[in-house]
């Protein structure tokens, strides 16, 4: 489906959670069968073994391990491209591009600062870098960041009525002179470094240190980072923290001795099966065809160059 607009709906109507410091749940899931059957080659000691349980065979990763340089080969010490984290600059830029272009259509994410608008999703108006939302309490907490650093904004006046509208869709007390307000802020670093903190200390920091407890490189962290950007981090059923407890029902990461593929395969159909039971979320494009092809890949370091499709738009990133 062609999503209502470029900008992709993040909170649904009575379910909020940024977000999980607030109160409500997060957008309920479905259930999602997907058959297929899964060889895994396991190095020289011909390990095998089958699943035939919600998966899709991974061909590309089992040819990869099938043909993997062994210890007397010069390229078996080479280390891999990247293997850094989100934590590393370049691999943070990678992930803010991918999410920018499911949720404004556009790699350019720094360009999002002033956008702006109500989609009719019943999260009242979704604006800035990641969608923070007037009804899911994460706007208010832009602006009130904002104000700490620097108190005579042109925001300001604005958080008694954001206050009020916290936990619905209302406009009241907002409306166009706020809208206008918004874009005349974004120009202010003051106001941009208030809209990344926002978003590093709810969204992203959280996301990656979990992951890292996981055991999961990069592609996994991004995995986490942009279900905590459209799902909240809370550990209701409807959340972050009930998709994460979905996949451990079905696979175990890293650190529990797991293997990796297999576990953000578990995540991701557990991710998908949470956006199909939203309508405003029906389509998982974000999921099919940009984050699986990446696991199919078996680009678990997410190293560019990376191809991928969101709401059937092609992006790339060369280097």
């Amino acid at each position: 489906m062609v999503p209502p607009s470029p900008r992709r709906p993040t909170w649904s109507q009575g379910s909020r959670s940024p977000r999980q410091k607030y109160p409500w749940g997060r957008s309920p899931r479905g259930a999602v069968v997907l058959v297929g059957a899964l060889t895994f080659a396991l190095s020289a000691g011909s390990v095998a073994y089958a699943r035939s349980q919600d998966r899709q065979p991974w061909d590309t990763r089992t040819a990869a391990a099938t043909s993997a340089p062994t210890s007397s080969s010069p390229r078996a010490a080479a280390p891999p491209a990247s293997s850094a984290g989100l934590a590393d600059p370049a691999k943070k830029e990678i992930a803010m591009q991918l999410v920018s272009s499911a949720e404004n259509s556009s790699l350019d994410w720094r360009a999002q600062y002033a956008y702006i608008e109500d989609i009719g999703d019943g999260r009242g108006y979704t604006a800035g870098i990641i969608g923070f939302c007037s009804g899911t309490g994460d706007l208010l907490e832009v602006v009130k960041r904002y104000t700490a650093d620097s108190p005579k904004n042109i925001l300001a006046k604005y958080l008694p009525a954001l206050e009020k509208v916290d936990g619905t869709d209302s406009h009241t007390g907002l409306g166009s002179a706020f809208v206008q307000a918004w874009e005349t802020a974004a120009a202010d670093p003051v106001f941009q470094r208030a809209q990344d903190a926002e978003r590093d200390e709810t969204y992203f920091n959280p996301a990656v240190a979990q992951a890292e407890k996981d055991g999961l490189r990069a592609l996994g962290q991004f995995i986490y980072y942009d279900a905590m950007v459209m799902h909240g981090p809370g550990s209701d059923d409807e959340s972050f923290g009930g998709i994460r407890a979905a996949a451990l029902r079905d696979a175990d990461p890293v650190a529990r001795g797991g293997d990796e593929t297999e576990y953000l395969d578990a995540f991701l159909d557990a991710r998908a099966a949470a956006m199909r039971v939203e309508e405003a979320h029906s389509d998982t494009s974000r999921v099919d065809t940009a984050q699986r092809v990446f696991l199919r890949e078996a680009n678990l370091d997410l190293n560019p160059p990376l191809s991928w499709k969101v709401y059937g738009d092609s992006y790339q990133i060369k280097h």
